[in-house]
């Protein structure tokens, strides 16, 4: 009788979304017209107003495919933009500053596929690892 082989394989797959960054004032990037070759240069755009917002209420998660793009506005998280126009900040835990994010951020999803407060993390290229506390929708002040 020939001697049994036994063997054993582990498969890891890992998925990390990358979430560009916007400077405030500028449409999120699928929303910009790609330049052609021959195009003339657009001009200079005007210096951006300060759009106020106002904090609400907002959800415990949501769906990562929603996510278009991220801006840091204010020193107390990160403006994700949807794709539904809308906004909502998300605030991180004390120990991590929104400039940590400054060059961008990845998303490691949950099964679930959603961004969810409480649970998830936002991973900045810089090193930093923040723990989202909390969503706020946000509407512009009037």
């Amino acid at each position: 009788m020939p001697p049994v082989e036994l063997a054993q394989m582990t498969i890891e797959q890992r998925v990390i979304i990358r979430v560009p960054m916007v400077r405030p004032g500028l449409p999120p990037p699928d929303m910009q017209r790609p330049r052609r070759r021959g195009d003339p240069l657009p001009p200079a755009p005007a210096p951006p107003q300060a759009m106020k917002w106002e904090e609400r209420k907002g959800p415990k998660c949501v769906q990562l495919a929603q996510l278009r793009a991220a801006a840091i506005t204010s020193s107390r998280g990160v403006d994700l933009m949807l794709r539904d126009a809308s906004r909502l900040r998300a605030h991180l835990s004390r120990e991590c500053r929104p400039e940590a994010l400054y060059s961008g951020f990845y998303i490691q999803p949950d099964d679930d596929g959603s961004l969810c407060a409480g649970r998830d993390r936002l991973l900045a290229r810089s090193g930093a690892n923040c723990t989202i506390t909390e969503f706020k929708r946000l509407v512009p002040d009037k």
